[in-house]
């Protein structure tokens, strides 16, 4: 049988999802938690491979096995097993067609900056940040320019393996609130470093190093080396995955009861 499951994970205890050799990735966590649940080794496949210090709210897996629980077995008994900075919080059996990364619709992904001109000792790890005061309406601006289809090669990391830089990016929104300014980014996949990347070139036009016109500019020449540099990753979170109501996975408003600070003011699709 097939069995979804959704995971929350914090992105600085761990060098990104996908498992490396001193086992240091969110999949290694998991699926060392699994098979002590199952006593049986399992293979884990997510809907996005979140880099190194990362983020997750909303990540989904799917697991194959023969093994029968309950939904709230698989929740409690992997949980049980996972180390602090990553927990399961919902299970759901599936049917064989689905596949975490490849039936998501879309996927979301939010970056949380401090615009302060101290950064938090608290939380340096959880957003990213920015000292100078930012132009929020200079930044909307530029960020309207990126929805629809596009060729992102300007936003794209030189090791991206994608097969095309195009993407089609469904929601680009920046919001101030209070010191945190919220970057929200929906789309049918992102490349490499794509979110960071924009982020990057965002702040450098709400901070006045380039100018609107500017950022049309290095969008339009495709050269990831005119854009600004990769903004830290401490902000970044995968906030949200897509999927046919069919396959009856949780809502976005039941994520939004776990996480309000982040789902305040979201644009939730259907």
């Amino acid at each position: 049988m097939r069995v979804a499951l959704g995971l929350e994970y914090d992105g600085s205890k761990f060098c990104g999802w996908q498992s490396q050799a001193n086992r240091c990735g969110v999949q290694d966590a998991l699926e060392h938690a699994l098979a002590a649940f199952l006593g049986i080794d399992v293979r884990a496949h997510c809907a996005g491979r979140t880099d190194a210090g990362v983020h997750a709210l909303a990540q989904v897996v799917h697991i194959d096995t023969d093994i029968n629980r309950d939904d709230n077995s698989w929740v409690r008994g992997t949980n049980a097993h996972l180390p602090p900075g990553v927990r399961v919080v919902w299970a759901k059996h599936v049917t064989d067609d689905f596949h975490a990364r490849f039936s998501a619709r879309s996927r979301s992904y939010q970056y949380v900056l401090l615009n302060d001109a101290v950064q938090g000792a608290m939380t340096h790890n959880a957003v990213g940040f920015f000292h100078m005061p930012l132009d929020e309406n200079a930044m909307q601006q530029c960020a309207n320019l990126l929805l629809g289809e596009h060729d992102f090669s300007s936003f794209r990391a030189a090791e991206c393996q994608a097969k095309s830089p195009v993407k089609t990016l469904h929601q680009a929104e920046v919001q101030q609130r209070g010191r945190h300014i919220f970057f929200k980014f929906r789309a049918n996949a992102f490349l490499h470093h794509m979110v960071r990347n924009i982020v990057g070139a965002l702040v450098s036009v709400g901070a006045a190093r380039h100018s609107p016109q500017q950022f049309q500019e290095i969008f339009a020449a495709r050269n990831r080396t005119l854009a600004a540099p990769t903004f830290s990753p401490a902000g970044l979170y995968l906030t949200d995955v897509e999927y046919d109501p069919v396959f009856g996975l949780p809502l976005l408003s039941e994520l939004a009861q776990r996480h309000p600070f982040f789902y305040e003011s979201s644009s939730q699709h259907a």
